[in-house]
């Protein structure tokens, strides 16, 4: 199947990965030159010289071809850059300096060049994925150590570039290493307008629009969840560790307040219950609110990943008559390995037997309930007490974008409110229940709201649903393909639950060996060869790890929405290259 538009541009030379230069023209160029107005093209052609990480040999001749530039102003002015050099301009002289408005906006439109070329070229298919460096090579070919004098805004510019000119392209098609991959030019946009605003979230007075779109994303996000009428509460965290361990906390609260007065001493021995596949993070906030991983008891899985309710509800049982206080369980919705969706409709039966906070993690798989075709995969979602949602994963909404979604109207507040009255005086003039800062675990926290709801606006409840239906169409894709393929082997059977395919590939040396014990000792050395050759030839990544008594197999997800089938045929393809030798 052909891709189209914009994504396409230079895949005639998908192949072709292995010679690629920094500096070498690329034919797609003149297509990019003729798709935009005002010369924007041809200016993001000759600035794909953003791997150039050293300065060069005359700073006259860089002086030289700085004023050759005009500021592309489209009208007439006297933004000139032949009145402009950066090599003998520092910091100080931009915005607020007197008169550093013209310098400012000249720098930053070079700072906003290189941001551009950046981004086109990550989304070309005859780049790398990766100029991949050993640390030490990186820390010895450049020089990033702090120094007590300022440099140049020329130096600066070159910071700039040799950071880019390393960094992983994460809108890379052929990016397939992490849950959140892609980039959304929206999103993107949304970012930068977040950063130039540079206020923080904690009350109305200092970020209006701000908490105006966070109060009316995070309603939409409960009336999807399907809570009436979208009642409850929510928060954005950094991150959906930090988020389940919101949810945690509220559990405790919930059943135990007087915690948040007199600590644990005050309430008996707890204990929160999770699959043996969910995410570390449950643990790690068990430890981090002085619970304990130990009070963290994890329940078997089927084949398949999904957690078993029936030693759910006997390890409950079992815990109570040891004198532990069942609390808190965390179902997951997507687990991160194998994409398992649990049974929710189960669970919930049995968390409200036995009076339990019900909490789902669908940092990864949360956002299928966007999807009307994938949606029935949380069914059961909405009797959940709280809900951890990452639009920064499958909606691509640029990171960080955590949701904890409450259906409890109040707690939030309850739980956490430390009546700091230099921030959140009584008698302002405004409604107080704006004031959303005292909810919060942080004082300071980032504008994560604009991006997705910028996004929201632009793409359409169902531009996102599009999107998230490709990416599990690919992932079904990549399953059909390679399942009875020679040399490849599924790690559990059954379709993929959502975009996670985990496989083994098994070299010919590998494939006929009779001996299980060496079979099993070789396999688990080729994921990571695989993978280190990837990252070193620049073409592609995809991630691996071993998963209880099962070797290192890959895992595949799929989040970008710019990759395409052809993309997949090609990790098979590479994979079999770098392979076939092991």
């Amino acid at each position: 199947m052909a891709s189209h538009g914009f994504w396409s541009l230079g895949a005639e030379n998908a192949g072709d990965n292995s010679n690629q230069s920094p500096s070498r023209p690329r034919a797609w160029c003149q297509a990019a030159a003729q798709k935009f107005t005002g010369g924007f093209g041809s200016r993001i052609c000759a600035l794909l010289n953003v791997g150039e990480a050293e300065k060069p040999a005359d700073p006259a001749a860089k002086q030289t071809q700085v004023e050759s530039e005009t500021c592309g102003c489209n009208k007439p002015c006297n933004c000139s850059k032949t009145n402009l050099g950066f090599s003998d301009l520092y910091s100080t002289d931009l915005l607020p300096a007197t008169n550093g408005d013209m310098k400012t906006m000249t720098f930053l439109q070079e700072v906003v060049d290189i941001l551009l070329s950046y981004i086109v070229e990550s989304f070309d298919r005859s780049t790398k994925v990766i100029d991949f460096h050993y640390p030490n090579e990186l820390l010895q070919t450049n020089n990033w150590e702090l120094s007590d004098e300022p440099e140049t805004l020329d130096d600066i510019l070159i910071n700039c570039r040799a950071t880019l000119k390393y960094a992983i392209k994460t809108a890379h098609p052929r990016y397939f290493n992490q849950l959140s991959t892609g980039l959304d030019m929206v999103g993107l946009a949304a970012d930068w307008l977040t950063s130039t605003a540079n206020t923080n979230m904690f009350t109305y007075e200092v970020a209006p629009v701000f908490v105006l779109l966070e109060y009316v994303t995070l309603k939409k996000m409960r009336e999807i969840i399907g809570w009436q009428e979208g009642r409850g509460d929510g928060i954005f965290s950094p991150g959906g560790a930090i988020s389940n361990m919101y949810a945690m906390l509220l559990a405790r609260f919930k059943m135990f307040p007087e915690v948040k007065e007199k600590g644990m001493s005050s309430v008996p021995r707890l204990a929160a219950f999770t699959s043996e596949h969910s995410h570390f993070s449950i643990k790690k906030g068990a430890a981090a609110l002085g619970i304990g991983t130990d009070s963290v008891i994890c329940i078997k899985v089927d084949e398949s990943g999904k957690m078993i309710p029936s030693d759910l509800e006997r390890r409950i049982v079992e815990a109570k008559q040891k004198d532990l206080v069942p609390f808190f369980v965390s179902a997951t919705a997507g687990t991160t390995v194998y994409g398992a969706f649990d049974p929710l409709i189960a669970i919930a039966d049995i968390c409200k037997k036995h009076d339990v906070w019900m909490h789902v993690d669908g940092a990864w798989g949360g956002s299928l309930l966007m999807s009307r075709k994938h949606r029935w995969k949380l069914n059961g979602v909405e009797r959940a007490n709280s809900v951890t949602w990452n639009p920064h994963k499958m909606m691509s909404v640029p990171l960080q974008c955590s949701a904890l979604l409450v259906r409890e109207e109040g707690l939030m507040q309850n739980c956490n409110q430390m009546h700091a009255c230099y921030l959140f005086q009584q008698d302002k003039q405004y409604d107080l229940s704006y004031d959303t800062g005292d909810k919060a675990l942080q004082c300071g926290r980032h504008v994560d709201i604009f991006k997705l709801w910028l996004m929201w606006r632009a793409k359409g409840t169902i531009g996102f649903e599009a999107q998230i239906d490709k990416c599990l169409e690919l992932s079904e894709y990549l399953y059909n393909k390679i399942n009875d393929r020679e040399g490849y082997e599924m790690v559990f059977n059954g379709k993929p639950q959502h975009t996670n395919v985990c496989f083994w590939y098994l070299p010919p040396s590998v494939r006929y060996l009779e001996d299980k014990d060496e079979r099993k000792q070789r396999l688990h050395k080729v994921a990571p060869v695989i993978k280190a050759r990837m990252m070193e030839y620049g073409t592609t990544m995809v991630s691996y790890q071993p998963q209880g008594d099962k070797v290192n197999f890959f895992r595949m997800v799929i989040s970008n929405p710019a990759a395409t089938f052809e993309d997949i045929d090609f990790l098979i393809e590479e994979i079999e290259r770098l392979g076939q030798d092991l």
